[in-house]
């Protein structure tokens, strides 16, 4: 069984610090790196829980509080399992800070958690993948856009807003992207309904880019996220094993 180390670091960014979490393989080697990124409800327990899973498989695994501005995690205090009772006071405090989360301070800050993969001698030389869930959904396509020559693989799992009608929606940047992306999308997700799924997926034709858009039948949004209501074990797992596949082809 592989061992596993982790830590607690920070991380300066052109903005400040961002504090972050690291897990990685306790075996003196150095590993493919991995940017989780976080969803809305930020860096905690569960999160690390799945960075210590990924970095069983061989890989250094980096969380970034992504609203480090705001404060360090955990920015809000959140209950132990969060259900849909909780969720209108928990995004009445949440919403302040995605709002301020706009691309352009996203991508600086991503600038900075990509130097700081290649700057470790836990890491392997080379590019990395992301993965991320629902907001890190969206912001590891971002960074597949802005960093190509970083990413070699971007997974995104219940991921909303990918394809709107706005000026900067994510699909209109993929034909800047080279790595390979995958997407798991949840079957009830009002954020990412079926007309958004398919102009996501003409845009990623369009371009040419190497990917997969999958629906997960019966999930909910937040399926993966094992501390909330919306936890769905058999899509989890399925999650696991499209994630480690698309890590295993191209990392």
């Amino acid at each position: 069984m592989t061992i596993v180390r982790d830590m607690a670091l920070d991380i300066p960014t052109p903005d400040g610090v961002a504090d972050a979490y690291l897990a990685h393989a306790d075996d003196g080697e150095p590993h493919p790196g991995v940017l989780l990124y976080m969803d809305a409800f930020g860096l905690r327990p569960s999160l690390k829980a799945m960075a210590r899973r990924l970095a069983e498989h061989g890989y250094t695994v980096l969380v970034p509080n992504v609203f480090y501005r705001s404060g360090r995690a955990p920015v809000i205090e959140l209950p132990d399992h969060i259900d849909p009772s909780q969720r209108p006071e928990i995004f009445a405090q949440l919403t302040p800070l995605l709002q301020a989360l706009t691309p352009e301070p996203a991508m600086r800050d991503a600038g900075a958690y990509l130097a700081h993969l290649a700057a470790s001698p836990l890491v392997t030389d080379g590019p990395v993948g992301t993965t991320g869930y629902c907001l890190g959904g969206m912001l590891g396509v971002r960074t597949a856009a802005a960093f190509p020559d970083r990413i070699a693989a971007a997974a995104a799992f219940h991921a909303g807003r990918l394809a709107t009608d706005a000026e900067d929606s994510p699909h209109r940047l993929v034909d800047r992207i080279t790595a390979e992306l995958y997407f798991g999308h949840a079957d009830h997700d009002s954020s990412m309904p079926a007309d958004q799924i398919k102009k996501l997926e003409q845009a990623l034709d369009a371009a040419g880019v190497r990917y997969r858009s999958e629906l997960y039948e019966g999930a909910h949004h937040g399926y993966t996220q094992a501390d909330t209501a919306a936890y769905d074990a058999e899509a989890d797992e399925r999650h696991w094993r499209d994630l480690l596949e698309l890590f295993a082809r191209t990392l």
